[in-house]
């Protein structure tokens, strides 16, 4: 026998001598057979250990087989089973051959012709089998693959379908996380938007998660930064915090315990970066190499939907804000005003409007320029923008007048209001050419009672009359639509002289 080849096995149960003989000198070298004398048989342990290529069984050992280790031979698919039949038995009287998985017969006096057929017909199986295996193996490897390219479609599939359904870059990141959750466990997921403003600074808008506490919403707002920092190649000069919507279920986000647990992903489109999503990841395996090209995939997928709500939402800023102070217009005043007075008689809250108008403002294009004049006119924006709550609303209604909706505010609240941004505005100071100068606002009032059914029409002219008052009262004033609340110095010595 050749040094390390191994023996092919054969087994015999019930061999006589002289068959067992006979048996092996047909075989010869490279076969190696082990034979239970009749009257005994292979345990079960023997059967399991073992993977013989024939099990010669003579025909009365067979029959004396207990039942239970017969059914164990016969479910054994391993090795070819030929029966052994004594001379004077013929093999076409046992039907059985065949149906109890016996691959032929032959009767003894048992041959070398005999045997090598019977080992060249159950090598023929073997192959046979084997082959069998292998393709239903490879067919089974190409059903798995199948099935996770297929898996991989869908999922990419149901990204690119739900980040098409906004333009709402909270709903687009809210509906990303759950589907990621698909792919690999997250305890959160952040990300960081930025484009570029005025004077070429970066601006960011940052998306956290909900319900942190001050530490953990501190180092998440300083991570992002930092990463938005390092992919934009300069710091964000300003930033702005939203939080995405957590849900019931949804539990508070801490501070990472090790910085493995983080995937930043750059978010790129038409050959630019301008975001970054940090997946938070729970603890688990390693990510496989599909898992890997799928969130990839996905990720580029989400990159082009959160590119085209940043495109949508300048494209609806400069149609609802002003050009020049970077508030909200006109028309975007006119819609919100209808959605505030259909709240205010749903809900029956108190809801008032502040009419502001800068005195004078010809006398200051006149005598400085209009550049000083539109200087003068985002400044007052911004001091509004600056005082007022973020639920009010504030508008350039045209020219040098200014309208605030102040919701769920009494009038007497609104007046105290009105009254902090005439003395912010009168505070401010400006200068041009080295002449150092202010200006004043007068502004009206008007308030809609919980539960009034005040038309917009009306409250806009009770808030213009109240202007109109201030305007004649000597400027530099607040007036309500019940009468003057406050008179400036100058306003009130004017009046006297009349």
């Amino acid at each position: 026998m050749t040094r390390g080849i191994r023996p092919e096995h054969v087994w015999g149960i019930g061999l006589g001598e002289e068959a067992a003989t006979a048996v092996s000198s047909a075989l010869g070298a490279g076969y190696v057979l082990r034979n239970w004398p009749m009257g005994s048989h292979p345990g079960a342990r023997d059967i399991a250990r073992a993977a013989p290529l024939v099990v010669f069984v003579v025909k009365e050992a067979w029959d004396a087989l207990p039942l239970d280790t017969q059914k164990i031979i016969e479910e054994w698919e391993t090795p070819q089973r030929v029966l052994v039949l004594g001379a004077t038995q013929s093999v076409a009287e046992f039907e059985d051959v065949l149906e109890n998985g016996f691959l032929s017969a032959v009767s003894e006096p048992l041959t070398d012709k005999k045997i090598r057929d019977v080992i060249f017909r159950a090598k023929e199986v073997k192959s046979l089998y084997d082959d069998i295996f292998r393709m239903t193996r490879e067919i089974m490897l190409e059903r798995e693959l199948l099935a996770r390219k297929t898996d991989l479609v869908l999922f990419l599939n149901r990204i690119l379908t739900r980040a098409s359904e906004s333009l709402d870059p909270i709903v687009i990141l809210d509906n990303a996380r759950e589907d990621l959750e698909l792919l690999l466990p997250l305890q959160a997921l952040m990300g960081a938007l930025w484009q570029t403003g005025e004077g070429g600074n970066l601006e960011a808008e940052l998306f956290l998660e909900p319900d942190m506490d001050q530490t953990a919403e501190r180092h998440w707002t300083e991570q992002l930064l930092r990463q938005a920092a390092k992919l934009a190649g300069k710091p964000m000069h300003s930033y702005k915090a939203s939080f995405l919507d957590g849900g019931a279920d949804h539990e508070s986000v801490g501070v990472p315990t090790a910085p493995e647990d983080l995937i930043t992903l750059p978010l790129r489109a038409g050959g630019q970066m301008f975001g970054l999503l940090v997946l938070y990841r729970a603890k688990g395996r390693a990510l496989g190499k599909d898992q890997v090209q799928a969130l990839y995939a996905s990720i580029n997928h989400l990159a082009l939907a959160l590119k085209n709500a940043a495109l949508f939402n300048q494209v609806k800023i400069r149609a609802d804000h002003d050009g020049l102070t970077r508030i909200h217009n006109r028309r975007a005043f006119d819609e919100r005003l209808i959605d505030e007075l259909r709240r205010h008689q749903r809900y029956r809250h108190a809801m008032s409007l502040l009419m502001v108008d800068i005195d004078h403002f010809k006398g200051i294009n006149d005598r400085y320029g209009h550049l000083v004049g539109d200087h003068v006119l985002r400044e007052v924006g911004s001091i509004l923008s600056e005082t007022l709550r973020s639920t009010d609303f504030t508008a350039r209604y045209g020219g040098e007048e200014f309208v605030v909706i102040l919701p769920q505010t009494a009038e007497e609240q609104a007046r105290i209001l009105a009254e902090r941004l005439r003395g912010a505005i009168a505070e401010a100071r400006f200068v041009h050419d080295g002449e150092d100068f202010s200006i004043t606002v007068s502004i009206g009032v008007s308030a809609l009672q919980p539960g009034a059914l005040t038309r917009r029409k009306d409250l806009l002219e009770k808030a213009d009359k109240a202007l109109y008052q201030a305007k004649h009262l000597g400027r530099n004033q607040v007036c309500t639509s019940l009468g003057p609340v406050t008179r400036s110095v100058d306003a009130l010595s004017a009046v006297q002289a009349g």
